[in-house]
């Protein structure tokens, strides 16, 4: 499907993009595991969560979906039924390395793969840490996991970990497994990532610690499950804000976004930049702070992005770059190799996908260097299946001279399935 984007002037209106995916998949995994009913408000119709869904099914789990209310019969932290067909995971890598963990303790076998994009992501950084907690994977290349992959259950000891990468996925798979392993796992984190599993864990019943970038993870006897309401995904936000701020005639309102403080990256830099962004309704729901986000045009300025915000606001990348497009001066986005080993290698992708709308970007080892300034005028532009990459180039559709066609365009379904319809209503 492709589609076609004309250049807008003006841009008012509010939005309420759609529940959280990252706190989506864990609803799923960690009410399947809980004891009795978990009842999930603001889910996330996307096509990687439904595949969350459909992987737990096939493991014994009733799960129930009316409209973007879901419900999950937990049977509680062994209540887990040996699989009778292959877990597909298709292009998600959340529910693939999250799984391991989980399925790593579990006292049967399992056979995991995903689409073509997921058969080529790295899992040795998962592989690797389960393995010392005497997990057992079986590959076709056993020094380069990839899916399809079996997993085969065992009883799993606790280890004291440092994470090479600052992966929450990694992280989140080695505590899964540290609910069931002997004795306490402790994982250490190079950088702050985003700590949804730590929260909802917790809300439901765990015990994880937290003191600076430690975690301490105790094995329990049981979790329960609770009414979780999902935020809005700040990461499906970000396009509305780059929008708002880049925009020469533009209010838009984002309402009820999740902004976690180990998510809200993209809000402090757009803000160093000289973003026009409030916060307003500042709350927490469920463990996790929530606000509406009011966003009016600004006059954007480079800076330099690196370091602690990387893992902050990994997912929000490309539209940073976006915005960088239409700023005064030079942005450096550096420390972001982990952008080459997602659903596209975003770096390349990105970089490659503005020039063709005429920007002055280039790719660097670990990062790029946009200079803003340059007009942009519209093009045909490739996705390359990439979800952020689509929803990216609409935006600067949207400010790009003329019109610009966005070849399968309807890969924005994995996070935003009415992402094109959101936009153009402003």
């Amino acid at each position: 499907m492709d589609i076609v984007i004309k250049q807008k002037n003006s841009l008012h209106g509010s939005v309420t993009v759609p529940g959280d995916k990252s706190i989506s998949h864990r609803s799923v995994m960690f009410g399947a595991i809980a004891k009795g009913i978990t009842e999930v408000h603001g889910f996330l119709l996307g096509e990687d969560c439904l595949s969350t869904i459909s992987c737990f099914r096939k493991l014994g789990i009733t799960i129930e979906l009316q409209g973007e209310t879901v419900f999950v019969h937990g049977k509680g932290l062994h209540g887990l039924s040996a699989p009778t067909e292959v877990l597909d995971v298709g292009n998600s890598g959340t529910t693939l390395r999250l799984m391991s963990g989980l399925l790593a303790a579990q006292p049967f076998t399992s056979q995991l793969t995903g689409d073509a994009s997921i058969q080529k992501r790295p899992m040795n950084r998962v592989a690797v840490c389960l393995r010392q907690m005497g997990a057992s994977f079986e590959c076709a290349d056993e020094d380069n996991l990839h899916a399809p992959f079996t997993i085969h259950g065992k009883k799993l000891k606790a280890i004291e970990y440092t994470l090479p990468v600052a992966s929450a996925q990694v992280k989140s798979a080695l505590l899964l497994a540290g609910l069931y392993a002997e004795g306490e796992t402790v994982v250490i984190e190079p950088e702050p990532t985003r700590n949804h599993t730590e929260i909802m864990l917790n809300y439901m019943g765990a015990d994880i610690t937290t003191n600076g970038t430690t975690i301490h993870c105790r094995p329990i006897s049981q979790l329960y499950g609770k009414r979780i309401d999902v935020p809005a995904d700040i990461s499906s936000a970000a396009y509305f804000m780059v929008a708002g701020c880049v925009c020469q005639n533009a209010e838009i309102l984002l309402k009820n976004v999740g902004i976690n403080p180990t998510r809200s990256g993209i809000i402090d830099v757009l803000l160093a930049m000289g973003a026009d962004i409030t916060i307003q309704n500042q709350q927490t729901v469920c463990g996790e702070l929530v606000g509406d986000i009011l966003v009016r045009s600004s006059g954007l300025s480079g800076t330099v992005v690196e370091g602690s915000l990387i893992p902050r606001l990994i997912d929000e990348i490309p539209i940073l770059a976006v915005a960088a497009c239409f700023a005064k001066g030079t942005t450096v986005i550096r420390d972001a190799a982990e952008l080459k080993v997602k659903e596209s290698n975003r770096i390349h992708t990105v970089v490659t996908e503005l020039k063709k709308f005429g920007a002055s970007i280039e790719e660097t080892e670990d990062g790029m260097m946009i200079h803003g300034g340059n007009p942009l005028t519209g093009c045909t532009v490739e996705t390359y299946h990439d979800h952020r990459i689509a929803m990216a180039m609409a935006v600067a559709g949207i400010m790009a001279d003329g019109e610009t066609i966005i070849t399968n365009a309807q890969c924005a379904n994995i996070s935003y399935p009415a992402f094109y319809e959101s936009l153009l209503q402003l």
